[in-house]
């Protein structure tokens, strides 16, 4: 027979658990129902694969006394934290619960997170943290600030050793902020999750400006003005949805290879290439439209798609394995690069060279934007640290030139000067220190001036510079580009590089770390 204590003991701590898995009570659970949002465990099922997360730390409390606080249950003090499976892929998670005490951060809830970032770094696997918090609990005081400076350290010395994902599908205010801006990828929840270090209220009384939460700092405002964020959700289901996509192009750790898939053999690259970039620079197209023809059918996974639209990043597959792409945008800005591009894109190929993910180049750009606002916005700064990504990166680096490929902003994409170890270009490429026009205007000036007809005069020499520069033969008659390739050769050529360049060794200096101009 059973023991009747044993037995006893047993049913107790079931009901303990039931009693914690209703967080903060059925009426706060629906609260968070109608505002449109999941629950902390909802998030959880609705990420992991079923059936898989393992919860620890359940019976954690807070041991506060000011203010009356050791007279409030907290259950698992408002943080669940545990262990899952994601399309098979172990990973760590943390979902903070809006509907105990508003999912504020103490102590106790601090270290759980800790033991967590901790245990996700000792086993190698990826971290998701799921935000949904009124900030740092005020009655603990200096032990909340103790919890958010552990959570940063922690998010620091993780950075480039096992990814880090977080889902903001709340409020995010304070000194919150920080952890996820820290992280590798930041998810927003459109109309339910904000991010800001003051609120409205702070800011209307410091400078008197008045804006509600969702200007300040709402989904799309950090999605396409701040950069702060990368992709955007509908709701907390998408989102859930997002960082399963996100992990499937990426690996576990900085050691471990991604993972290839199958992929269709048979697949060829359609004549309508050759049709997509135009030899008239003049000409804008969608560099989207061939990223989509060269790699394989609907593995192209936009990263920052609504953020310094003049450069695209994001993932996708060549024969199944995972490769990060760069590419100009011509229809933005025609292509140039400005401050935010030159930080979304060495943000990304940081990224890429962190967790040996090779890196592939679409190049069609007629150099940094001018403009006073740019200059003292410190685009020299910015553009450096383009410059100083690719060249720190010791991935394999396929370049593509497509067409216009000037001055700094050639050299800055990833050319064969800063360590690529192809570079193509089509029989459209530009590759000079300007463009035709531009440069004919200063080298012939004085000729122009004094001729009979100047505007004969500068026609005849711009074509003269086009017809000897605007070409990708004076580079590869140097060495500089490997090869000028039609078209429809792209997937084939980028497929047997890579083959090539994946045993890549790059031997680097001795150094503690570079300084990158941040």
């Amino acid at each position: 027979m059973p023991d009747e204590e044993l037995i006893q003991k047993i049913e107790e701590l079931r009901k303990k658990k039931d009693s914690l898995l209703l967080g903060g009570g059925e009426e706060r659970i629906e609260k968070q129902h109608k505002m449109g949002k999941l629950t902390a465990r909802e998030r959880i099922d609705a990420l992991v694969d079923e059936g898989t997360f393992e919860e620890i730390d359940m019976l954690v409390k807070h041991r506060c006394t000011y203010f009356d606080l050791d007279k409030k249950e907290f259950p698992y003090d408002g943080v669940v934290t545990g262990f899952g499976e994601i399309n098979g892929k172990k990973v760590a998670i943390f979902s903070q619960d809006f509907t105990i005490q508003g999912g504020s951060l103490g102590e106790m809830h601090a270290k759980k997170i800790m033991k967590l970032q901790d245990l996700a770094m000792k086993y190698g696997i990826p971290l998701i943290g799921i935000n949904d918090s009124g900030g740092a609990r005020i009655q603990e005081a200096v032990d909340a600030l103790y919890g958010y400076g552990g959570i940063f350290y922690r998010n620091t010395q993780a950075s480039g050793v096992i990814p880090q994902i977080t889902v903001i599908a709340g409020p995010c205010a304070g000194g919150a902020v920080y952890s996820p801006a820290i992280t590798d990828f930041v998810i927003m929840v459109d109309q339910t999750s904000q991010m800001f270090i003051t609120g409205p209220q702070v800011i209307k009384t410091v400078t008197g400006e008045d804006i509600d939460k969702e200007n300040l700092g709402g989904g799309k405002i950090h999605n396409s003005k701040s950069g702060v964020a990368h992709l955007l959700a509908k709701d907390d289901g998408q989102a859930m949805e997002l960082v399963r996509k996100l992990l499937s192009y990426i690996p576990s750790n900085n050691v471990d290879p991604v993972e290839p898939i199958d992929y269709d053999k048979n697949y060829e690259l359609p004549e309508e290439i050759n049709e997509i970039v135009s030899p008239n620079p003049k000409k804008s197209y969608d560099v989207k439209d061939l990223i989509n023809l060269v790699f394989d059918p609907g593995s192209f996974f936009e990263i920052h798609p609504h953020f310094a639209k003049n450069i695209v990043v994001g993932f996708a597959r060549l024969e199944g394995k995972s490769v990060g792409i760069i590419a100009n945008q011509p229809k933005i800005l025609a292509g140039s690069l400005d401050i935010d591009a030159s930080d979304k894109a060495a943000r990304f190929i940081r990224f890429c060279d962190s967790f040996n993910i090779p890196i592939i180049t679409f190049v069609d750009t007629p150099g940094y934007l001018p403009g006073v606002s740019q200059e003292h916005g410190g685009i020299i700064r910015h553009g450096a640290k383009l410059l100083y990504a690719y060249s720190e990166s010791t991935v394999p680096m396929i370049t593509v030139i497509l067409r216009k490929a000037y001055g700094g902003a050639y050299i800055a994409m990833a050319s064969q000067h800063l360590g690529a170890d192809f570079v193509f270009a089509y029989p459209t490429a530009e590759i000079a220190v300007m463009g035709s026009e531009g440069a004919a205007n200063i080298i012939f000036a004085k000729e122009i001036e004094s001729s009979e007809n100047p505007e004969e005069r500068r026609k005849r020499r711009v074509e003269e510079y086009k017809e000897r520069f605007a070409n990708p033969y004076e580079a590869a008659s140097r060495g500089y580009i490997e090869d000028v390739i039609e078209p429809i050769e792209t997937r084939r050529r980028l497929a047997t590089s890579l083959s090539i360049a994946y045993s890549k060794v790059k031997p680097t200096p001795s150094k503690k770390h570079g300084n990158i101009p941040l």
